[in-house]
């Protein structure tokens, strides 16, 4: 297990989730800085989202945290009483959901709804409430906001339903966004609008965002940092510049082959995709490294148990026993002995 960080603003320990009859995340460690964004990446299925709702206890009625710690600002989220975590969530740390449609009342006007977040939190009387909620709409870029207060979700774009949960998310000023697939959605344009918005907003607020996505190009746009995640364990962490010029563990290299443009050469081509062989391992299956059934330069050991985070590097974690030295895992290894990694769908 890392050492504390006690810089970080969220500081995730040995964090396990498990339904009755399986374990889908184990054991997991990351951290993130105040006023930084932080990328966990993977497939559907991997455990990012449940993750995010475990940060905030939001938990599905038959999941659990099995073990570990939450963090954040010094008061372990994973065992604080219901009413700590009323005053935490919506005020310190918030959370953006991808669909944003069904996180948003029908029947409520969107003015509404944001305003019932200052009321419950600030205390402040209606009028305020509204003369706030105008004041964030304008902010997140809704034209003639005033009017747009008194107006439906369906009346709203995608892109402006988003606008209207992001008004929502930084209302408070919180410490901590969680972002869910914030874009997923949304049609390229919009995406980018809407990532330029969040990340014009974490640096104008100093807020730190925690961003769930499985898009690279994202990542390299956005991110600072970024955590790789594969079927519950995460396989590496790393600064965004570095993973992307030098990512080590092979699931990784994988990703980055499969990526269409996350450096900036390769859009529109017309060369053919690599891919990884096989299927994703079921989080709850038999023991060892989840993507050894997968992996082009498998060990015997990495058969044997699950691979421990390795610090390799500062600010840089690879869950990968050749990591250790004993091996070359860079992607040129993986070219010349003419293997197929990469597909990330």
């Amino acid at each position: 297990m890392p050492a504390p960080d006690s810089s970080a603003l969220l500081q995730v320990r040995d964090l396990t989730i498990a339904f009755p009859h399986a374990t889908v995340v184990h054991g997991i460690n990351f951290d993130i800085a105040a006023g930084e964004t932080l990328a966990l990446v993977g497939e559907s299925g991997c455990g990012k989202s449940i993750t995010a709702f475990a940060l905030m206890r939001l938990l599905p009625p038959t999941a659990r945290i099995a073990g570990g710690r939450v963090m954040f600002d010094g008061a372990d989220l994973a065992a604080a009483s219901p009413r700590a975590l009323r005053d935490i969530r919506g005020r310190r740390i918030s959370l953006i959901l991808q669909e944003p449609m069904t996180s948003l009342n029908p029947v409520l006007t969107v003015g509404y709804q944001v305003a019932e977040v200052l009321r419950r939190h600030e205390r402040l009387s209606a009028p305020a409430a509204r003369h706030r909620v105008v004041e964030l709409f304008d902010l997140v870029g809704i034209p003639d906001p005033g009017r747009r207060y008194d107006e439906f979700p369906h009346h709203f774009s995608g892109g402006m339903r988003q606008r209207v949960m992001i008004a929502m998310a930084v209302a408070c000023n919180p410490q901590l966004i969680i972002a869910d697939e914030p874009t997923t959605a949304l049609d390229v344009t919009i995406q980018a609008q809407v990532l330029d918005l969040l990340d014009r907003l974490r640096h104008q607020l100093g807020m730190a965002l925690l961003l769930i996505t499985h898009d690279l190009n994202v990542v390299a746009q956005w991110a600072d940092r970024v955590a790789v995640m594969y079927a519950g364990r995460i396989m590496e962490e790393a600064p965004a510049a570095t993973f992307f010029a030098q990512p080590m563990h092979p699931y990784a290299q994988g990703l980055l082959a499969a990526s269409v443009d996350h450096d900036g050469q390769r859009h529109y081509t017309t060369d053919r995709l690599t891919e990884i062989p096989g299927s994703v391992r079921s989080a709850a299956s038999e023991p060892g490294c989840p993507f050894a059934p997968r992996c082009p330069l498998v060990q015997p050991a990495c058969r044997e148990a699950p691979i421990p985070p390795l610090q390799v590097a500062d600010g840089r974690r690879v869950s990968c026993i050749l990591a250790r030295g004993a091996g070359d895992t860079s992607s040129d290894r993986i070219i010349r002995e003419g293997r197929d990694v990469a597909a990330f769908g």
